[in-house]
Order: C-alpha cells, then structure tokens, then sequence
C-alpha cells in the first residue's frame, strides 16, 4: 500500500471556503485502479493559517503514479489555480510506502518493503 498525503497551509477566514471546495469537487479517483480511500483532515489552528492535509490510500506507489499521469488526475486538478489566494504558499507532498499495518482487534499484516 501507499499514502499520499498534500499538507495545505489555508489562511484564516479561508477554512469555509477551502472546505466547500473539496466537497464539491468533482471526485475522479474512484475511476483509478489501485485507489482505495480518501480523507480530507482538518488539523491545528496557528497565528495565520489552519493546517489541512489530504490522504489518498492506494493500493501500490505505482497505482499512484499512475494517477498523477491520468486524465483523471488533469481533470481533479484543472481549477486548482483559480484559488491561490486562500493558501499561504502551495500544496507539500509527502509519499509513504505502507509497511506494517494493524487492525482494531490486533491482526497485524507486515507489508514487503
């Protein structure tokens, strides 16, 4: 498994806005193979900005890949720069290769690396 994750730094008066945005979006990842799940994540409040983060789970680093190179993924992101004034600077990736992973009653599942 892989995680994606887009770390955003929304200005303050924004959090409404930048919220609204992603819930009505037009959702394509459904349409990827490999794609499993999405979480938009609503993080601490700082003197100038509230922290989001978007989190993608795939089912391989190359599904993911995949979907950054999609029509899909062109299409997700085409209004992207309609908004750049509620961010303090742009989008940081950060990628994780899933590689240990436990359940609610304890089954863990070692991933190869």
């Amino acid at each position: 498994m892989y995680i994606a994750m887009n770390r955003f730094r929304v200005a303050l008066g924004s959090e409404e806005i930048f919220e609204t945005i992603w819930r009505d979006r037009e959702r394509r990842l459904s349409e990827v193979p490999g794609y499993l799940e999405f979480h938009l994540l609503r993080g601490p409040l700082h003197d100038d900005h509230r922290l989001y983060a978007s989190h993608t789970v795939w089912a391989s680093h190359e599904e993911f890949l995949a979907w950054t190179k999609s029509e899909q993924f062109r299409a997700a992101h085409a209004r992207a720069g309609e908004t750049r004034a509620i961010y303090l600077g742009g989008p940081h990736f950060e990628g994780f290769e899933v590689i240990l992973t436990e359940d609610r009653d304890g089954k863990r599942t070692e991933l190869a690396a």
